[in-house]
């Protein structure tokens, strides 16, 4: 596994020196991210980024993006409380409901993800958003792994996306991004298991450690260095 200097130039030499790779680094293609305080934000915006993300997967984002207003108004501004309780009348509702795109299972992920974020919030005595927001990065793998079992529809890239939108530090594990690190020696194959994605987690640790940089430039450096 090569220091992050090493990849960081490799990265820098596929897109036109380091002061380039810096500018993209810097981007933002899905926007400014909601807050530059993810834990001070209410649990409805959480319920509403996962929302965005989870219809976002397989379809394009920007026909997502365009409809949100439509989104927000369907679904009473994401109050937990309120999606919690939505009745099967509700869902039905919904799935005539031309400001949003009527596909079922992805509407009753809202459903099923207002009574998770509840759950947690209930379980840690404050905000849902507080327990993800004040995660330890060192342990990011392991968020992902409670999104993915105790959410609905939050597995692979989806929490992933919805979690540097929301304005955190995050690793996409993006075909490049996975290609880099199978190139780096650290996995084989796209890190589903629990020791693969264990091995993720050290070597973006000592990434972190030698650069001082976040999980989110580590993650861009890492798919920027495969060249595409």
């Amino acid at each position: 596994m090569r220091d992050f200097a090493e990849i960081y130039d490799m990265a820098a030499g596929h897109h036109g020196g380091a002061k380039t790779l810096e500018e993209i680094l810097a981007s933002q293609p899905y926007g400014p991210p909601l807050s530059d305080n993810p834990a001070k934000l209410p649990d409805d915006r959480w319920l509403s980024a996962f929302t965005r993300f989870v219809f976002s997967a397989g379809f394009n984002w920007k026909v997502i993006a365009n409809k949100w207003d439509g989104f927000e108004e369907a679904f009473h501004g994401f109050d937990t409380g309120y999606c919690a309780m939505m009745s099967d009348d509700d869902i039905d509702a919904l799935l005539k409901d031309k400001r949003i795109v009527r596909n079922g299972s992805k509407i009753l992920s809202v459903r099923d993800n207002a009574v998770f974020l509840r759950e947690i919030a209930r379980e840690h005595g404050k905000p849902a958003g507080q327990v993800f927001a004040t995660w330890p990065m060192a342990e990011y793998m392991a968020l992902l792994d409670l999104l993915k079992k105790r959410g609905s529809r939050l597995g692979g890239t989806t929490a992933q996306y919805a979690l540097r939108f929301i304005g955190m530090p995050s690793l996409i594990l993006s075909k490049d991004v996975v290609a880099a690190l199978v190139r780096e020696g650290v996995v084989d194959r796209e890190p589903s298991g629990k020791a693969a994605r264990a091995k993720v987690q050290e070597a973006v640790n000592i990434w972190m450690k030698q650069s001082g940089r976040s999980l989110t430039e580590i993650s861009k450096v890492l798919a920027l260095s495969v060249g595409s």
